[in-house]
């Protein structure tokens, strides 16, 4: 591996080994403390977080399943690219197709107690600090997550939250760069959905859902003034 980090990675807690490790890497993806494009060497690793290799061979598979690792045949994991400004305007069209559906199907089809969860998951708030380190902001993305979970479960159709759910999409906003004064404009936004699911209004609520994502999409954008040439362009 090519950075040093000695010193910036702290050994995994015993109790609850194999979810420490889970998200001492994935940590350390998301704070491009492992850069993007980088080899994952699983015996380094292991030591780095003094554990065996076992329990970082199962983190890796799971990043794996987050996206945010690749295992290429003969020659092991690499982290993921980061998102290409045209995979970027592809990966919002999607979300805008699909969340906007789902928003429309949960207004029709959500049981009264998924409107209620759906209406206080918007309510809720997570401070954010300013700057850019995973952990300062890993809640409100996970927070925000949640929404778009329960508003894709409450549309009643597996397939399609399975699509939503397939896109990464928080994983790979959050890593690519996070605008730290989302937080309080995202929660009006939430607002705005849950309502018009509630009333059992699926155009406002489709409305409403690609008008966040929308907006969403333009607050994301000046990630790509702060990219390198050669990061904003690169196919992963």
């Amino acid at each position: 591996m090519a950075h040093q980090a000695g010193d910036r990675i702290r050994p995994a807690r015993r109790l609850t080994l194999s979810e420490d490790v889970y998200e001492a890497v994935k940590g350390l993806i998301m704070d491009h403390t492992m850069p993007p494009g980088e080899r994952v060497t699983i015996d380094v690793l292991a030591r780095q977080l003094d554990v065996s290799p076992t329990p970082v061979r199962e983190a890796l598979a799971r990043l794996e399943s987050d996206g945010l690792v690749r295992k290429r045949p003969l020659s092991g994991y690499t982290t993921t690219s980061l998102l290409s400004r045209a995979e970027f305007d592809d990966l919002f069209d999607m979300r805008i197709l699909l969340e906007g559906a789902a928003a429309g199907r949960a207004a029709v089809h959500a049981k009264a107690a998924a409107r209620e969860r759906i209406g206080t998951e918007a309510g809720a708030t997570v401070g954010v600090e300013a700057g850019e380190d995973y952990r300062r902001h890993a809640a409100f993305t996970a927070l925000d997550a949640r929404f778009h979970d329960l508003v894709a479960e409450a549309a009643g159709s597996p397939l399609l939250r399975d699509a939503i759910t397939r896109l990464h999409a928080h994983l790979h906003l959050h890593r690519l760069y996070f605008p730290a004064a989302t937080a309080s404009e995202t929660a009006a936004e939430h607002q705005r959905i849950a309502a018009a699911i509630a009333a059992g209004d699926p155009d406002g609520a489709t409305e409403a859902m690609r008008a966040h994502l929308t907006a969403a999409r333009e607050r994301h954008l000046p990630a790509f003034d702060r990219l390198p040439a050669s990061g904003a362009d690169s196919a992963p």
